[in-house]
């Protein structure tokens, strides 16, 4: 008997899809709750000219390459040297406030996510998160079965966010089977928000994790995958205004999918009028001090790993340093085929400003 082509490509599909399914079989996602009173102080001071305070907050954003079997393996060894790393870093007081964490599928990526030791973490989307917005109309073009839309995920999102302080609110979103494509549709794709408050802070933070579809690993056509990343634009758009507190600063990190896309970019920012981190930092008047490598004008366009930013009602919001995490230097080895991107942002607000206890939800 002879066996076509197209039938061993759909035996090994299957093979490994069913490899993956059982790979999500996994431990849950690490969650933890943080009361309030165990929250440690914030660095708060009085600004130069008088009239202001000011505390600051490091927020880290890191793709853990924590894909399980058959699409990755052997990363077992590193993703515990992540744990391992950020909780040393962490009990130093020289670990970052808050992480925006992507690709935590894995076993090993859970473990390492929990091994940071963070008093405060929440999940992202789960393998069964349903869209908040589920009708929309199908993806132009034929569904690619063999490239993973076969209209069900086998994993969840791989988003988690870690707090040295208390997350007193959370939400999070997936962006759905028809907001997908590729091999991207095996995992439940998403948005999440974790709200954080800080001891003599008068607002909580808002702060937003996403890991959008990816382009050419997405194994379909740029069309395809462009659609799908545009439709996650708008839905991660949707969400933050549905979960945004106006009084609180926002800050939005993750791994966008947009190096080397200007149509990407543009259709991200058409729905997201958020100030990027680069543009701001990469002036040398800004008052933002740049400790990594950045090349040409727009290092921006040579990056996944991004974060953005707008100022509350009460809070406003600036960075004032960014630098790489574990990228092969000073700051450790590389652990993941993405470096950490490490921002400290200045908070400020007027002196006398009264603090709402939101833990009480006043």
């Amino acid at each position: 008997m002879t066996v076509s082509p197209a039938s061993i490509s759909r035996h090994l599909a299957l093979v490994g899809m069913c490899a993956l399914a059982l790979a999500a079989c996994g431990p849950k996602p690490p969650l933890r709750v943080m009361a309030c009173d165990a929250a440690p102080a914030a660095p708060v001071r009085m600004a130069e000219d008088g009239q202001s305070t000011t505390a600051t907050l490091s927020v880290l954003t890191y793709n853990l390459e924590g894909l399980g079997w058959p699409a990755r393996k052997g990363r077992a060894a590193e993703l515990k040297e992540i744990g391992e790393r950020l909780s040393a870093m962490r009990e130093a007081g020289t670990g970052p406030d808050v992480i925006l964490f992507q690709e935590m599928f894995s076993g090993a990526a859970k473990r390492a996510v929990a091994a940071s030791g963070y008093p405060a973490i929440a999940p992202g989307p789960r393998r069964t998160t349903q869209p908040y917005i589920a009708d929309l109309d199908k993806m132009a073009g034929k569904a690619k079965p063999l490239k993973g839309e076969l209209g069900i995920k086998l994993v969840g999102g791989g988003l988690a966010i870690a707090s040295r302080y208390p997350i007193v609110g959370s939400a999070l979103d997936a962006y759905g089977r028809r907001a997908c494509a590729g091999l991207d549709c095996l995992s439940n794709k998403g948005v999440m928000l974790a709200r954080i408050t800080m001891p003599g802070i008068p607002a909580p933070i808002d702060i937003y994790n996403t890991h959008m579809n990816s382009r050419g690993a997405s194994g379909v056509s740029a069309a395809r995958d462009g659609e799908a990343h545009a439709r996650q634009a708008i839905a991660a758009s949707l969400f933050i205004a549905r979960t945004q507190d106006i009084t609180a600063p926002l800050i939005f990190g993750g791994d966008f999918n947009m190096r080397h896309s200007e149509d990407r970019w543009a259709g991200f920012s058409e729905y997201h009028p958020l100030t990027l981190v680069h543009e701001v930092c990469v002036d040398p008047k800004s008052g933002c001090e740049v400790k990594m490598s950045w090349d040409g004008d727009a290092p921006w366009m040579d990056t996944q790993d991004l974060q953005f930013f707008a100022d509350g009602e009460k809070l406003t919001v600036r960075p004032v340093r960014v630098e790489a995490l574990f990228d092969g230097g000073a700051s450790g080895p590389q652990l993941s085929d993405h470096d950490g991107f490490l921002v400290t942002y200045e908070l400020r607000w007027p002196v006398g400003m009264a603090t709402t206890s939101v833990c009480r939800g006043d």
